[in-house]
């Protein structure tokens, strides 16, 4: 996979992560409490904007908030759906794995330029 495919992959997987967070409020809106209401627009708002600083590659601050903020929404699934006896949905999966495939893909993203920097800052070290 090439380093700009892998970005789009990572900005793709958000998106639909976020996507499918939001399409969750409509589905169960007489089911859910206005704090889960709020909870799932914002998460997912913010994973739809997450696609920004993914694209136009602002730094690996953006990656490592974006996975920690994927991270615990994870955990936090975790605890409140199958950890509480609810069954699980083909949608839950979905989203689970379209944030789990972008925390993978971020930490590609991480690896390959701490590589970069190295191998220029090795390079930049031979010619001084």
């Amino acid at each position: 996979m090439t380093n700009k495919a892998i970005f789009y992959a990572a900005a793709a997987c958000t998106l639909i992560a976020g996507v499918l967070h939001l399409a969750l409020v409509p589905m169960f809106f007489t089911q859910l409490t206005l704090d889960v209401t709020v909870f799932f627009i914002v998460s997912g708002l913010a994973q739809i904007f997450w696609v920004i600083p993914v694209i136009k590659k602002w730094s690996n601050f953006w990656y490592y908030v974006g996975i920690g903020g994927s991270v615990v929404l994870i955990i936090m699934y975790l605890f409140a759906v199958p950890g509480s006896g609810y069954p699980v949905s083909p949608l839950d999966v979905a989203i689970e794995l379209f944030q789990i495939l972008f925390i993978i893909l971020c930490s590609i993203i991480i690896i390959k330029d701490k590589k970069t920097t190295e191998r220029l800052d090795k390079n930049s070290g031979s010619y001084q």
